[in-house]
């Protein structure tokens, strides 16, 4: 059973906002109360936060479907939604969140570190909102807007000082348990270890971490065997430890042939040209694995490598390879450049920046003006078309932006058709320069006929009365006998 997953496809959503509520003040002797139609709630965002008590993205690996809650809809007497909660999603540190094309959204490194990955709708307007000098009593309410949905990929990469890389059983595990208390599986056969180990050592007083990486192969950087599935735990990696086997019982293998074949899968997989390397020839209490350390040290320091001869078992130099690691790890983090803390940049808008954009297309011979632009899609969104009144307000709110002034300056005419929004998902209408939207027709923007008829029980008693009245003329015409 899998108990480690370091690359896994989630499938996020946020949560949709709450609609607006449209609702009129009831209250006895007070006829005209006035629009009292409370806001919706956002909907909850879906945040990925680094939590240094997760190892593994397994979790997620079992159930990739992860949406967060909706915001409730408004309520009559000012009542607005309750706000969605914020799904958090905790994550190992290292892990990067790419989109489905392989672009890097973001790097989280360091407990706490927060990304994100869909963010909740707004929640719609309710009339009481809506209501101005102008539009005294709205008889609709904006919707809420949905929530991000998208596809992300997660991919894990350890982030240690020192990566131990090398053939199966070259004695990593081995070497990682004796430097460090990590107490990694380890056995005679290839593949022990299919998850990297971390360890934490002390040298001095520096403290650093080692990964034990699985055990590479030739083609590994191509996807056979278990390299590529973990080289990228190598990349964090300030420097790098060539684990020898001096001891091997192939035939066809010795130390400096699995160097030049763990240093080409390296080359391929690339952007690991820049790291220090160290050799360690493994396994010298073996008679046999001795002399070949002593054969193959001097080939090895004429190529450049700091050799080091350690045995696992009998923890023979491990202390001036401890030291020498320490060293260079303290070298890399000297040259780092310092972290400044991020600077706010303020960037305003070009002064005749509209915040929207008109282009023309050609569909089946026919004009069509698309437009394009975070308002006017929001807009949309957020407008109920079945509503008439809402849909003048739609129109009102585009005009003032100068959408339609815009249209004109493209060249659309009468009858054309414009479409707002992308191309998959956009509301198409014919256009009509200064139309009546609709609303329009109920009386004056801003004013509601539903106040101004009477209440059906006064209605009635202004009935009965004017019925009494009549009879009572029809009595005053006759003279008494």
């Amino acid at each position: 059973m899998t108990t480690f997953v370091d690359r896994v496809e989630l499938h996020v959503a946020a949560g949709n906002g709450g609609h607006g509520c449209a609702s009129v003040h009831r209250e006895k002797f007070k006829p005209l109360g006035g629009p009292d139609g409370g806001n919706g709630g956002r909907g909850g965002d879906v945040i990925l936060t680094v939590d240094q008590s997760v190892t593994t993205l397994l979790e997620y690996h079992h159930s990739p479907h992860r949406k967060a809650t909706n915001g409730k809809p408004g309520e009559g007497g000012n009542r607005s939604g309750k706000d969605g909660e914020d799904l958090v999603l905790p994550v190992p540190d290292g892990t990067v969140v790419l989109d489905k094309a392989g672009n890097v959204l973001a790097d989280l490194i360091g407990h706490g570190t927060s990304f994100v990955a869909a963010q909740g709708g707004r929640g719609g307007l309710g009339n009481a909102a809506l209501a101005s000098a102008r539009r005294k009593a709205p008889g609709f309410a904006l919707l809420g807007e949905p929530g991000d949905l998208g596809d992300i990929v997660l991919e894990l990469k350890t982030v240690a000082d020192v990566a131990l890389v090398g053939y199966p059983s070259a004695g990593k595990s081995s070497l990682i348990s004796v430097l460090s208390a990590a107490k990694p599986k380890i056995a005679d056969y290839p593949f022990t270890t299919l998850v990297p180990n971390l360890g934490v050592v002390t040298a001095g007083s520096t403290v650093y971490t080692v990964a034990d990486v699985p055990g590479l192969i030739p083609g590994a950087s191509q996807g056979k065997g278990l390299g590529l599935e973990f080289l990228r735990h190598v990349e964090r990696c300030s420097v790098l430890v060539h684990v020898l086997d001096t001891a091997t019982l192939e035939s066809d293998r010795d130390p400096v042939s699995d160097l030049d074949v763990i240093e080409e899968e390296l080359r391929q997989y690339g952007g690991l040209d820049d790291r220090p390397r160290i050799v360690v020839l493994n396994k010298i209490d073996v008679p046999d694995g001795k002399d070949l350390a002593d054969m193959v040290r001097p080939d090895l320091q004429a190529r450049g490598y700091r050799v080091f001869e350690v045995s696992a078992v009998a923890h023979t130099g491990l202390k001036e390879l401890s030291f020498a690691l320490a060293d260079l790890v303290a070298r890399a983090r000297a040259a780092r450049p310092k972290e400044e803390a991020t600077r706010i940049v303020i960037r305003p808008k070009a002064v005749d920046d509209a915040g929207f954009t008109v282009t023309r297309e050609e569909v089946g011979g026919e004009p069509l003006f698309r437009v394009r632009g975070e308002k006017p899609e929001r807009w949309v969104r957020q407008t109920d078309f079945n509503n008439d009144e809402a849909v003048g307000y739609l129109a009102d709110r585009l005009g003032r932006l100068g959408v339609e002034e815009e249209l004109m300056k493209s060249g659309a005419r009468a009858g054309d058709g414009v479409a707002i929004g992308p191309e998959d998902n956009a509301v198409v209408f014919d256009w009509e320069p200064s139309v009546m939207a609709g609303a329009e027709m109920l009386g004056r923007r801003g004013e509601d006929h539903r106040f101004e008829a009477p209440r059906p029980a006064a209605q009635r008693r202004r009935d009965r009365q004017a019925e009494r009245d009549e009879v009572q003329q029809e009595y005053e015409g006759f003279e008494p006998f």
